[in-house]
Parts: C-alpha cells; structure tokens; sequence
C-alpha cells in the first residue's frame, strides 16, 4: 500500500511539472536543466541544437543567463531557402551564424505575460534588442504573440514559457533574421 501512494504521489507531481513546464519536440522540458540541456531532447530543434553546436554558443547558452530564446523548430529552418542551413553550418560561415543565432536571444527572463505586458504598455508594438545586436518588434495578433525581424518575417510564438534554469524558451515557426 505504501509503494502504491508513493507512486500515486510521484506521478501526481510529475503531471503538475508538467502542466507547468510543457512538452517541447516529444521531450520533458525540466526547470532544474538549462537551454542546452533540455534542447538537445527536442525532437523538434535537432536543427537549432546542430546550428548551436556549429556556431559555438552552447557553452554560452549553458551558462548562468538569463535568457530568453525564441526558438525556431526544425519546420521553421525548412521553410528558408534549399541550402541556408547547409551553407550556414559551413566553418567560413560561422560569424554570420552566430549573428543570427544571437538574434534569437534576450538577455532576460521574459515570460509570455511580461512580453504582453510591454507590448501592451507600447500600445501594440514593443521593440526588442536581442544579444546579436539586432531589434526585432514584438506584438500581438489575438492571444498570439508575433516577433517582426529585421527582414519583416513574422514569427509566431507556439510554445510559450518552457521555463529552464537559466532562462525561458519560446518555441517559434519562423527563424529569426537581422536586417541586412
């Protein structure tokens, strides 16, 4: 009996860490891991994860923080034109890599409501001053939040708040571009 209610505790607490923390890619996100950590098990960003890699960041982005990634799914990478990404894993590449991939990151802790807030505050549009040195507008279309870049590509929030140790994920459709 006392196995059974230790397990009934067990998963209760498991679903309510859930409930919180969301599912990303058929992966548990988990709070207590940072942004690598818990990215590296998202069957939906092995193209983000690689990018990373490449580019040099996953010490950086395993560090203290806090961030805040707007993450593009693998769905996202596909819909640049055929041979971005290859061209971009490329050594040679590797600066304007990381500038991109830098342009997906908030030097925050900015959680769904906080972003509202501030788009709210701004009467629709916030701007956005990412680590890669690029600003992006952040607004709202419905319940959705949106991230313009500089390109004027609109990407949408899908998953709102994984919440990691040093920072939070926002799982986005599109991937993010500096103006050029």
């Amino acid at each position: 009996m006392k196995l059974t209610l230790a397990a009934s505790i067990l998963a209760l607490s498991s679903a309510v860490a859930f409930a919180e923390n969301p599912m990303v890619g058929g992966a548990a996100m988990y709070e207590d891991k940072n942004i690598i950590e818990n990215a590296v098990n998202s069957a939906d960003h092995t193209t983000l994860v690689a990018a990373v890699q490449a580019a040099g960041l996953v010490e950086t982005l395993s560090g203290a923080g806090p961030f805040t990634v707007f993450a593009p799914t693998n769905e996202a990478f596909a819909k640049l034109p055929a041979g971005t990404v290859e061209t971009l894993l490329r050594p040679e590449n590797k600066d304007q890599l990381v500038k991109i991939l830098t342009c997906h990151v908030v030097a925050a802790n900015a959680m769904a409501a906080d972003i509202d807030k501030m788009i709210a505050d701004d009467k629709g549009m916030h701007p956005v001053g990412t680590v890669g040195g690029c600003e992006f507008t952040a607004m709202k279309d419905g319940d959705a939040i949106k991230i313009k870049d500089g390109m004027g590509n609109i990407a949408t929030v899908t998953i709102a708040d994984v919440k990691q140790s040093n920072g939070v994920i926002h799982v986005i459709d599109t991937v993010l571009l500096p103006a050029m």
